[in-house]
């Protein structure tokens, strides 16, 4: 892909609400298209149960399922990874894993670079959450850098409050979760979290996750 300038819509904001007696939790994941020239680009497809609410949601920007070049599923969770079996013409990017009907790419993200889709739109690692979670990073022409990163962030509480992603959302490394977060709030205008509305990220945001960095060994999680 040459260069275009790509937007960013969030075709639905995730939520996340725990029960009173915390033995259950309703929630659902946030789904994004990013959009360039003859370029589409979902990350996040919902659950099983929306498949209708996705179809309806692309038709109303324009875009048809076969529009679609490629599907990246921020992790392997059921309200990531519904309805992708609507998108037989894009690759699919499934975490760390890329196919194309029975193709799978080998090693895509041994290397150190970023796996670059487009010329400003690239997918790195960010473990934590689970060990193969993915962002993916847009630079755009009016929000700047907007990272899309399921639930490495669940919401712009959770960098105030770190038991949100550590023990409400799960972690499966605490350790590698709080340096892929740190990574994001340096190089991120905007972040698109897996359970919350898009937020703007602020020095300030910056400096209270550094001082988290040092709670986080405190309590044990190394």
């Amino acid at each position: 892909q040459g260069k275009m300038d790509y937007d960013v819509h969030v075709i639905k904001e995730g939520y996340s609400l725990m029960s009173n007696d915390g033995r259950t939790m309703v929630a659902n994941g946030t789904s994004t298209l990013v959009r360039g020239t003859g370029f589409n680009v979902i990350v996040d497809t919902l659950s099983a149960w929306d498949k209708d609410f996705l179809i309806e949601s692309l038709s109303k920007l324009g875009v048809s399922c076969d529009e679609v070049n490629y599907v990246v599923c921020t992790h392997g969770h059921s309200d990531h990874i519904g309805n992708l079996n609507l998108f037989q013409r894009a690759t699919h990017i499934i975490g760390t894993s890329v196919s194309n009907g029975d193709v799978y790419q080998l090693d895509t993200f041994d290397k150190d670079e970023p796996y670059r889709i487009a010329t400003d739109v690239q997918i790195i690692p960010t473990p934590g959450h689970t060990l193969s979670d993915v962002s993916v990073i847009v630079k755009t022409a009016k929000l700047g850098t907007v990272a899309i990163t399921g639930d490495l962030f669940e919401k712009a509480e959770d960098i105030d409050d770190p038991r949100i992603w550590r023990e409400v959302a799960g972690s499966e490394d605490p350790k590698q979760q709080v340096k892929s977060r740190q990574m994001i709030l340096h190089i991120a205008d905007f972040v698109v979290p897996g359970h919350g509305p898009m937020f703007k990220v602020t020095d300030a945001m910056r400096e209270k996750h550094l001082e988290l960095l040092d709670c986080t060994v405190v309590d044990g999680l190394e």
